[in-house]
C-alpha cells in the first residue's frame, strides 16, 4: 500500500515541522493482527531513540496489558492505560488517575444490560467481570496476560473504575452503543470504540488526547511537536490533539479523515513505514 496524504481540511493546521515526542496506540497500530512486533517496528524505534525522539504507548489496555510489551520494544518511558485514564511513569508507578462517578457506572451498566451487551469493570490494576462464557474473555486475557476477577455482579464493585469495556460479537450492536450511550453520557462520560467488538466508557476527560497532554508535559514539549498512530475512534482525540497524525492502513474512514496521514496496514509494516516516511525527517529538524 503506498503511504497517502489525506485530504486538507481548512479547519486544521498543516502536520508540524518538528516532532519531538511519539505517541501511539497499540492494537491494530504498533501490533500485527497477531499481537506481535516486527523487526521492523523495532528498527523504527531504535531510529527514533537514536534521534533522540521518546516513543510513549498510549492504550485502551490496562496497565498490565502494555506493561508486557516495554522490555521487548526496551520503552523507557511513561503511558497511558485504559484510554489514557491513568498515566504511569517510567518505574510503573501511577502518576495520575481518573475515574468514573459511581452513578454513571449504575447507569452504563444498565443501559448495556438493557441490550444484552456484556460489561467488563476495570478498577485500577483490577479486571472484573460477571460473565466468564464471554466469548472475548479469554481472548482478552490472553492479550494482556491477565486473569480476570470473576464476581456475581458489580454491586460491590462501582467505586474506582476507570472504564467499562462493552464486548459483543455483534458489530452493529456496538456501533449503535457508542452512538446511544454517547449520546446519553454526553458530557459525563467518553464513549467510543476501541475495536469493532469493543465500546469504552471512561471519564469525559480521561480519552487519548488527554492522555497526549499528560506525556507532552512529561518531556516539557507542546502538543503541536508530538506525532501520533492510531487506528480505530478512541484514537481521535489524540488526533485532534497531535501536531501529526498518522491512520494506519485499515483504520475506520472516520478516522483516516482526521489523519494528516495514511500508512500502510498493520499486516503490512505501517508503522514502520509511517515513522521512516513522516516521523523521521521531521525529527532530524527537531531542536
Amino acid at each position: 500500500m503506498t503511504l497517502q496524504t489525506r485530504p486538507g481540511h481548512s479547519n486544521r493546521p498543516d502536520p508540524a515541522a518538528h516532532i519531538k515526542l511519539v505517541v501511539s496506540d497499540i492494537d491494530g497500530t504498533l501490533l500485527t493482527p497477531q499481537k506481535q512486533v516486527t523487526h521492523h517496528t523495532l528498527n523504527a524505534i531504535t531510529a527514533l531513540r537514536h534521534a533522540g525522539v521518546p516513543v510513549c504507548l498510549v492504550s485502551s489496555r490496562p496497565a498490565s496489558g502494555i506493561e508486557m510489551y516495554l522490555e521487548a520494544l526496551k520503552l523507557d518511558t511513561p503511558y497511558g492505560a485504559l484510554n489514557g485514564g491513568s498515566i504511569f511513569n517510567p518505574d510503573r508507578s501511577l502518576r495520575s488517575q481518573l475515574t468514573l462517578p459511581t452513578d454513571i457506572v449504575q447507569e452504563a451498566l444498565g443501559l448495556l444490560q438493557e441490550h444484552n451487551i456484556d460489561a467488563w469493570l476495570f478498577r485500577g490494576h483490577e479486571w472484573v467481570i460477571t460473565n466468564a462464557a464471554s466469548p472475548y474473555v479469554e481472548p482478552e486475557s490472553r492479550a494482556i496476560k491477565q486473569t480476570p476477577n470473576i464476581v456475581p455482579s458489580f454491586k460491590t464493585m462501582l467505586a474506582g473504575v476507570g472504564k467499562i469495556t462493552a464486548s459483543s460479537s455483534n458489530y452493529d450492536a456496538i456501533t449503535q452503543q457508542e452512538a446511544e450511550i454517547g449520546a446519553l453520557l454526553k458530557g459525563r462520560a467518553c464513549v467510543a470504540q476501541s475495536a469493532p467488538f469493543y465500546l469504552d466508557i471512561t471519564p469525559p476527560n480521561a480519552n487519548k488526547g488527554y492522555a497526549l497532554h499528560q506525556l507532552a508535559d512529561f518531556y516539557g514539549i507542546a502538543p503541536h511537536e508530538v506525532a501520533c498512530l492510531g487506528d480505530m475512534n478512541n484514537d481521535l482525540p489524540m488526533f485532534k490533539a497531535a501536531g501529526m497524525a498518522i491512520a494506519m492502513g485499515q483504520a475506520t474512514q472516520t478516522v483516516k479523515d482526521q489523519a494528516h496521514f495514511v500508512t500502510a496496514a498493520n499486516t503490512a509494516e505501517g508503522w514502520s513505514k509511517a515513522v521512516t516516511e513522516y516521523i523521521l525527517p521531521r525529527a532530524a529538524k527537531a531542536d
